[in-house]
């Protein structure tokens, strides 16, 4: 009898753990829907990353042309696959230009002048030996960069500038803010399950989607547990996935996969304080993307400087694109972690990459460090200096026993 209900008692327990893993199988899925169809919409969003791809293709071929890049980038025409031209989309009108922040027409620009430099300077000297004020190329063991006159490696400065001025701005400070969640009479729509005209969903709904399109608009399965993001193309979700896989911010991308899933429910349940609660992980998190990966260009390009100037390069110009990107970072209360005018005298003092002291990539490590809160980061510098430094007499043993009585 003791071992009948014991067995009952074992099956029991297994029925429900098989049922918690069901609940929290389904849970791990960003699916929603609406009278038995899907009420997830971004195709917008998934367009424009495969147009930051194409675009980033271009920036690494010397067959691209200025017209055609531009194009691309303003006009969302000119690609490959006709599907991206048929869109409507482009890439330039959604950069910086954040409703929780002013628009920052100078950052488009700049893109565009990284794309000149690329097209009229870079391209005519592929196979020149690159110099201090002479644009062409660089090697080592590594690998083989083409650089312009000032050792900056465009496509890597380009798409890195892109990553937080575009992807980062439009999800942290677009589209999971406020004034565009609730703003024009959204919340109420939303309070009423009011659905856009010819849709399945509501206009926060669909806001809250676009911001999530940014993310992981390129993945097989959207449906799928994104906990761990599969790192598909070349912008945000590919380094979320290398700084939840590392030491300094580690397992952030399931904060920010539970936050979207959790922020997208709440709105359904008309649960703004949740939904809000949300976005402010989602905004926390995804910044530190930026902050991460700035520490960790920097610290590649100080140890490679010396014995491989290519590979190192090709770090720094990633460092200097993240690093351009801080300004889209938002701490969670609307404010970024670095200022335009503190990024802007960065990256002045880093213009000229042949000349760049060593001192001063380290005093931007150690700025993003105090500012994000990265102690392990700090605590690996602090390790490696250690390990590094010269042995002190007191730590000689052959030394210590100098000058003691037999």
């Amino acid at each position: 009898m003791v071992k009948m209900m014991m067995g009952r008692l074992a099956i029991a327990a297994a029925i429900a753990l098989v049922a918690a893993s069901a609940c929290a199988s389904a849970e791990k899925s960003y699916s929603f829907e609406r009278d038995g169809a899907s009420s997830v919409s971004y195709t917008g969003q998934t367009a424009r990353l495969n147009m930051a791809d194409e675009l980033y293709d271009g920036m690494k071929s010397n067959e691209s042309t200025v017209d055609m890049l531009l194009q691309q980038f303003n006009n969302g025409t000119g690609f490959a696959d006709p599907a991206l031209d048929e869109s409507g989309k482009n890439i330039a009108g959604k950069v910086a230009s954040g409703c929780a922040r002013e628009k920052n027409a100078a950052a488009k620009e700049k893109l565009e002048d990284n794309i000149k430099d690329f097209a009229n300077n870079v391209i005519p000297t592929w196979n020149t030996p690159a110099a201090d004020g002479t644009p062409g190329v660089l090697s080592d063991s590594k690998r083989t960069v083409n650089v312009n006159a000032k050792g900056w490696e465009m496509v890597q400065i380009f798409q890195k500038s892109l990553i937080g001025a575009f992807t980062l701005d439009q999800i942290v400070n677009n589209y999971i803010e406020p004034c565009k969640l609730d703003d024009d009479g959204r919340k109420e729509e939303n309070d009423a399950g009011t659905v856009m005209e010819g849709k399945g969903f509501t206009r926060m709904e669909h806001a809250w989607d676009e911001a999530f399109g940014y993310l992981y608009g390129q993945e097989e399965d959207d449906t799928a547990d994104l906990s761990t993001p599969s790192g598909v193309g070349t912008t945000l979700n590919k380094y979320l996935k290398k700084v939840s896989s590392g030491d300094v911010a580690p397992g952030i991308s399931e904060e920010v996969f539970d936050a979207f899933v959790a922020g997208r429910k709440a709105i359904v349940d008309k649960d703004y304080k949740a939904r809000d609660a949300a976005a402010k992980t989602i905004k926390i998190d995804l910044s530190k993307v930026i902050g991460a990966m700035v520490v960790n260009y920097l610290q590649e390009w100080i140890e490679n400087k010396d014995e491989n100037p290519a590979d190192a390069v090709h770090a720094l110009s990633e460092g200097y694109g993240f690093i351009f990107s801080l300004p889209y970072t938002n701490d969670g209360e609307g404010k970024p972690y670095f200022t335009q005018d503190e990024v802007d005298a960065i990256l002045t003092k880093m213009d000229n990459f042949w000349t760049l002291q060593e001192s001063d990539a380290q005093a931007v490590i150690d700025q993003v460090n105090e500012r994000f809160g990265f102690s392990a980061a700090k605590e690996k510098e602090e390790v490696k200096a250690e390990e590094e430094a010269p042995s002190s007499d007191d730590d000689d043993p052959a030394l210590q026993s100098l000058g003691k009585d037999p």
